[in-house]
């Protein structure tokens, strides 16, 4: 997993949601599979289900347009019947998003997928770890290492700098 595939399977997973993360789906019968999916996460609270792919690449938006085509309808065959198959039964909407590093304004949506500026989602996370103040009354759990150094940086630890 990268650097930018475990903050966000961090950053979930602290919100409460179950994730799983690099889960290749559609096994060949001559070995290998079909495609691996990044992250995907479901809050069994909200039941808000999310399928997301993140990249930093810097390929053009034709050859990204088929990479992400092919990763989102594969989210949507085999999301629910091999990454959380307890979830096969229902009609939990599959929101599928591409973090990208490129300017979402120009193509907002992206292989059937909702296209997120890498700099939107980290704002949404600082904002997130701001809100939980400074460390030293409520640090977020060590486990959660990269989101931790990020509240350590952005709170200081005894105090906001």
């Amino acid at each position: 997993m990268n650097h930018l595939e475990r903050l966000i399977y961090q950053y979930y997973e602290w919100q409460g949601y179950i994730v799983r993360a690099n889960t290749l789906v559609g096994r060949r019968a001559n070995g290998g599979y079909d495609c691996e999916l990044d992250i995907v996460a479901y809050h069994p609270e909200t039941e808000h289900l999310i399928h997301i792919e993140p990249s930093l690449d810097a390929d053009s938006w034709e050859k990204r347009e088929n990479r992400f085509t092919k990763k989102f309808i594969a989210g949507q065959k085999h999301i629910k019947t091999s990454v959380l198959p307890w979830l096969k039964d229902t009609i939990h909407p599959i929101e599928q998003i591409a973090v990208l590093i490129s300017s979402a304004k120009n193509y907002p949506t992206i292989g059937g997928g909702k296209v997120v500026n890498l700099d939107e989602l980290t704002r949404e996370i600082k904002e997130k770890v701001i809100s939980r103040g400074v460390m030293v009354k409520n640090a977020i759990p060590e486990r959660y290492d990269l989101l931790r150094t990020i509240q350590l940086a952005l709170c200081g630890y005894y105090r906001v700098v």
